[in-house]
């Protein structure tokens, strides 16, 4: 069903957000690979899932897979012909549940797309990365390609419930070197090392302004405000 979603999705996102597409060449063509992308908007994953040659693999919180009404139940099957991973976000039950379905997904040699800020930008900026994806990066060997998105939020920014016309770029780099961390998923420190220098090199391609913090924290604050 990807395969069909895919030839339907794919031409038609073109259409309505021109897109330009750089360095998919880094993309291994075969086994388990991870894309460390930036998180502007909830509609991301839909253009990685576009330029990328290969099924990429999401978590997806459960609440998108509610079939209630007549336009979920659309969403929700688009959603899973799509193949993301549902995940049940209630306390004590997401994280461990979107680790275990990520180990699965890259011992089957599948891609696995991962947005390590965990939640949209507030702000267009970079914020600091959750060590998961180290954890999950050095516990499978598996190489880490960074990825870029730029102009997604401006199609669909928080609040907004139609998407706007924009152009889209997505820009894959060169995977990054975590041979300096190799066998210490298990330490704390390594894997923030190696998660920042995952960070970096998603700044590098993506010209964004870094910042020392959990993006969540910072949105929870100007919540409060």
């Amino acid at each position: 069903m990807y395969g069909a979603a895919k030839a339907i999705v794919a031409p038609a996102s073109r259409v309505v957000w021109p897109q330009r597409v750089e360095g998919v060449h880094h993309v291994p063509r075969s086994g388990p690979v991870i894309l460390a992308a930036n998180h502007l908007a909830l509609i991301d994953p839909l253009f990685i899932g576009v330029a990328c040659p290969r099924q990429v693999r999401f978590i997806a919180k459960q609440e998108l897979f509610d079939e209630s009404t007549l336009m979920k139940k659309a969403v929700a099957r688009t959603l899973r012909a799509l193949g993301p991973l549902a995940v049940d976000r209630r306390p004590g039950q997401s994280a461990q549940e979107a680790m275990d379905n990520s180990l699965d997904v890259l011992k089957s040699g599948e891609v696995f797309g991962i947005f390590p800020e965990g939640t949209r930008s507030p702000d267009g900026r970079l914020y600091k990365g959750q060590t998961g994806l180290a954890w999950l990066a050095l516990t499978t060997a598996t190489p880490v390609v960074p990825v870029a998105l730029a102009g997604t939020e401006r199609i669909l920014p928080p609040g907004r419930k139609m998407p706007s016309l924009n152009r889209v770029g997505v820009r894959f780099g060169e995977p990054v070197d975590l041979s300096p961390w190799k066998g210490q998923a298990h330490k704390a420190r390594p894997r923030r090392e190696a998660t920042d220098a995952i960070m970096d090199a998603i700044a590098k391609l993506s010209g964004q302004e870094q910042v020392p913090r959990f993006a969540a924290s910072v949105k929870a604050e100007l919540e409060r405000r």
